[in-house]
């Protein structure tokens, strides 16, 4: 099996590096991008709400509750690390990643 750079197992979840682009015209994970995960939202980066947009579009994409997406590092950038907890590489990886 071979693992995307965007990817990294933890012991209690996945890490996903991601580049994050607010203000798109459509919410939705384009796909990889070098080492990292692109993903487009269309909320502003104002008072957290490109990251909270972020958070729900990978929850939805993966059909997990909210608590189980945690934005780890990244709150002021656009190159963030997501953590999805009780996620297995295998699991992440049955998941299309865009275009």
């Amino acid at each position: 099996m071979i693992v995307p750079p965007f990817i990294r197992e933890q012991p209690d979840g996945i890490l996903l590096a991601i580049k994050l682009q607010p203000r798109a015209s459509a919410n939705e994970i384009v796909g990889p991008l070098g080492n990292q995960l692109r993903i487009k939202v269309t909320a502003p980066p104002v008072d957290s709400a490109a990251n909270e947009a972020l958070l729900k579009l990978l929850a939805n994409h993966f059909d997990c509750p909210r608590n189980r997406v945690e934005l780890v590092r990244g709150h002021t950038s656009r190159h963030k690390v997501v953590k999805l907890h009780g996620f297995s590489v295998e699991s992440v990886l049955r998941t299309k990643w865009g275009s």
